[in-house]
């Protein structure tokens, strides 16, 4: 359906509608959605995941955040954009030209491309919404260029319009106008879908989703406030940026304090696009999160410096090969004056380095994840290593336990740097061996609450507590010679649970087992289809 709010057309001075004002009066409530009564959440969650079911069969599982991430926000957008038009109508006495001011609108939507203009076709449907989403990108150039991602909408033998027609009409039976579903709820169930699309791609969710009590966890220790600047480097769906929110939020801040303050940096285009819809959704209505490659383009920076932030918060790729080591030779920003250039098959210093010279220089605090592997290896990564700890930035290294992370089942660790400690706290750093603190799962472990408190308990007391934590001192350190392996400072607790050699065998069998049975099940539908 396509309707034309009281657009006019000029003829020298004169104003002429394409429609008469009744006529339009009629279109705008007929197209505003009927009041309906609020979703909750858990209600919000089954109707995003019924809508995410739909793709199966037709839609790798990894792939399902580009499909249903943009036509959630799509059926938000022009929820709301009707909304605010009906809510101008009543303000200004039913004065349709009045409701279609672009100051009544938190987004323009050009005609032709709301939600029910899609709806009404029944051909071609993927490249109506490709339309409509390349129309909303261009009339809000600032806020949403590029935001709807690159998917193959048109791509019938994947989506045929049949299916696209399915899944525009159950997004249809609902209203997500903002009285029916508040920012903070629709934000949670954002969440909660990107969560879920990561527990079902596991191993490629790594490249985006960061589990929130980890997030948690980091944001906690650096503590940001509502008056400081937060930056993600490598952002993924933004889930950082919105625990900061969070955080000054539970603290009695005021988060709108922040907007305007969150900056964010994430190189594929679809989980850039996916961050930028999460803090839209949360109800942010300032902040910077760019498409780009953070360590050969970098896009935040002030003249000839790196731009500087209070907070710098990542988890970052683990061991990035190819990252662009040669341009960092000759780096414009200064990034290898802290050490030197990383190996070209680990980018893990390189993100330090970027993080560092990211942060300011009086108030600069980083938490950034790494493989624990950054924490020994030799050669260059070694004198990176060296420099950045002479340097006195290394506050604590705390060591996580296994397969807490999608993608990867190795162990990593939490690094926090300050760029100036308390006086307490100087050539000094706080170890924490953590590796014990989880709760087993099937796929993944999990990183509890009361693991998350007793770690930050531990960072905030800053003492020894055998078996758990440890401050080391630069003597010690050096004597090291500056290798952070965690277990040279902490030694496991004796009385910390281990694996007998029978348990370690009987597991090993029944992983053996496992693996058989899914082989014969892959056989089994292989044999269906012939092959």
């Amino acid at each position: 359906m396509s309707v034309s709010f009281g657009r006019l057309e000029r003829s020298g001075h004169e104003r002429t509608y394409k429609v008469t004002e009744g006529e339009a009066r009629e279109a705008a409530h007929a197209l505003v959605p009927l009041a309906q009564v609020p979703l909750s959440a858990s209600e919000l969650e089954s109707y995003l995941g019924s809508a995410a079911d739909m793709l199966r069969g037709l839609v790798d599982q990894a792939d399902f955040k580009a499909f249903i991430f943009p036509l959630m926000f799509f059926k938000r957008i022009s929820d709301v954009y009707l909304e605010e038009y009906t809510a101008a109508l009543a303000a200004s006495g039913e004065d349709h030209e009045f409701a279609a001011f672009v100051e009544n609108h938190r987004f323009v939507i050009p005609d032709g491309c709301l939600w029910d203009d899609v709806r009404a076709r029944t051909s071609n449907v993927g490249q109506a919404l490709v339309t409509a989403f390349r129309g909303i990108e261009k009339a809000n150039p600032d806020a949403l260029y590029g935001i709807f991602g690159n998917a193959p909408w048109t791509n019938k033998q994947q989506l045929p319009d049949a299916k696209l027609l399915t899944l525009i009409e159950h997004f249809s039976s609902r209203s997500l106008a903002s009285s029916v579903v508040p920012p903070d709820v629709f934000g949670a169930a954002y969440e909660y879908l990107i969560k879920r699309f990561a527990d079902q791609s596991n191993k490629k969710a790594g490249e985006y989703y960061t589990p929130r009590p980890v997030v948690a966890l980091m944001v906690n220790i650096l503590d940001p406030k509502e008056s400081e600047y937060v930056y993600d480097p490598a952002c993924g769906t933004g889930g950082m940026l919105i625990e900061v929110i969070e955080h000054v939020k539970a603290a009695g801040g005021r988060p709108q304090l922040l907007w305007g303050k969150l900056y964010g940096q994430e190189k594929v285009l679809t989980t850039s696009g996916i961050a930028r819809m999460n803090l839209l959704l949360h109800g942010v209505e300032d902040f910077e999160v760019i498409r780009g490659d953070t360590l050969r383009d970098p896009a935040f920076y002030d003249r000839d410096r790196l731009a500087r932030f209070d907070c710098v918060i990542a988890n970052p790729p683990f061991s990035l090969k190819k990252w662009g080591e040669v341009e960092w030779s000759s780096d414009p920003w200064g990034r290898n004056k802290l050490g030197g250039v990383p190996p070209a098959s680990y980018a893990d210093w390189a993100w330090v380095q970027h993080m560092v010279t990211s942060a300011d220089p009086v108030t600069g605090r980083v938490a950034v994840v790494l493989p624990q592997g950054a924490l020994f290896r030799g050669g260059k990564e070694k004198a990176i290593r060296e420099h950045i700890l002479k340097s006195d930035l290394i506050e604590a290294v705390i060591g996580l336990a296994p397969n807490l992370f999608y993608g990867t089942g190795l162990a990593a660790c939490i690094m926090v740097l300050r760029c100036r400690k308390p006086a307490e706290r100087r050539d000094k750093v706080l170890m924490v061996n953590a590796e014990t603190l989880f709760r087993k799962g099937r796929n993944q472990n999990t990183l509890e609450p009361e693991h998350a408190a007793a770690i930050l308990d531990a960072y905030i007391a800053f003492a020894d507590d055998p078996g758990f934590a440890h401050v080391a001192d630069t003597a010690e350190i050096t004597a090291n010679d500056y290798n952070l392996n965690i277990p040279l400072y902490v030694a496991p607790k004796q009385g910390s649970e281990k694996l007998t050699l029978e348990q370690a065998l009987a597991n090993l069998a029944d992983a053996r087992l496992q693996a058989q049975a899914t082989r014969a099940a892959l056989e089994t539908e292989l044999a269906k289809w012939g092959l």
